[in-house]
């Protein structure tokens, strides 16, 4: 049977799913590029509203084919990470539907996503240091966003795995679902069933704002007024103004280009990557109003 990405497009979700379980779903760089072409194809029909990916049982991902490591020069690389970034750039809202072990490349497929759905037989495994990598692609990024930094580092520098329970309490699941395959893509699909029934648009628009408020970090607790009223103060870490895409800002991305690092990850192409929904104008009124209040 060839290796291939099984594509699903059903009930307003698309469904797709690694079917490589010779090699425990790893992603060669055929199957990367299948998976590009899975999300496009799912963002490109009007009747997807969500996305929903996960890998033929019993694993998620294995994470990347070693032997394409091995072979691969930087272009290679980062076609190999294309497939989870696509997932990441995904307009639509994504679900990780993980039943198995989500290992390397394959933890990055995982957090790529929305949001993470967990089997009971879920585990989210670094693995980098391990194979002597630089966990690259965002990975560091992505896990101190959803998990804190000591989460990430027990993660990235200690090798500490999660299974499915551990992961919900870290954040990087939702929850558990119990059972198994089907149960798991039961419960990803009804998950995505009020996205299903919103207007696309909207939807879209939504999940852009997300995006875009998720990069403003407050640095500061909410301080309170004269008047008693509680409003952030909002700073960013490379922005003057004190918001990304005012001025010099930059959103913040993923782990910077390296040996091992995904492509276009650097924080000033991180705005082609997240589409902006928030005029300059509506920030710099927003800036204002909270800086009146403070």
């Amino acid at each position: 049977m060839t290796d291939s990405i099984v594509s699903e497009h059903s009930g307003g979700v698309a469904l797709l799913t690694v079917d490589a379980p010779g090699s425990r779903n790893a992603l060669t760089l055929d199957l990367s590029a299948q998976l590009v072409a899975a999300v496009e194809a799912a963002e490109q029909d009007e009747s997807v509203h969500a996305v929903v990916v996960t890998g033929t049982p019993p694993a998620f991902c294995a994470g990347a084919d070693l032997s394409a490591l091995a072979a691969a020069d930087e272009p290679g690389l980062r076609a190999i990470y294309e497939g989870f970034l696509a997932v990441a750039r995904c307009a639509l809202p994504t679900i990780a539907a993980v039943g198995g072990a989500a290992v390397g490349a394959g933890l990055n497929l995982a957090l790529a996503a929305d949001v993470r759905l967990a089997g009971p037989r879920a585990k989210f495994v670094a693995r980098f240091l391990e194979l002597g990598l630089h966990p690259g692609g965002g990975m560091t990024w992505m896990t101190q966003r959803l998990a804190g930094p000591q989460q990430a580092a027990a993660l990235t520098l200690f090798g500490q795995p999660l299974d499915a329970e551990a992961a919900v309490r870290a954040g990087l699941a939702l929850r558990v679902v119990d059972g198994g395959h089907d149960e798991l893509l039961t419960a990803a699909r009804e998950l995505a069933h009020p996205a299903v029934s919103a207007p696309r648009a909207a939807l879209i628009a939504t999940k852009r704002s997300l995006r875009t408020t998720a990069s403003l970090a407050s640095t500061a607790p909410p301080s309170t007024s004269r008047s008693g009223r509680n409003w952030p103060r909002w700073r960013h870490r490379s922005s003057p103004s004190g918001f990304p895409w005012c001025g010099t800002g930059s959103v913040p991305g993923p782990d910077p280009i390296g040996p091992l690092s995904a492509p276009g990850d650097t924080h000033h192409s991180a705005a082609r990557r997240l589409p902006v929904t928030i005029s300059y104008r509506y920030l710099t009124e927003l800036r204002r109003d909270i800086e009146e209040h403070q």
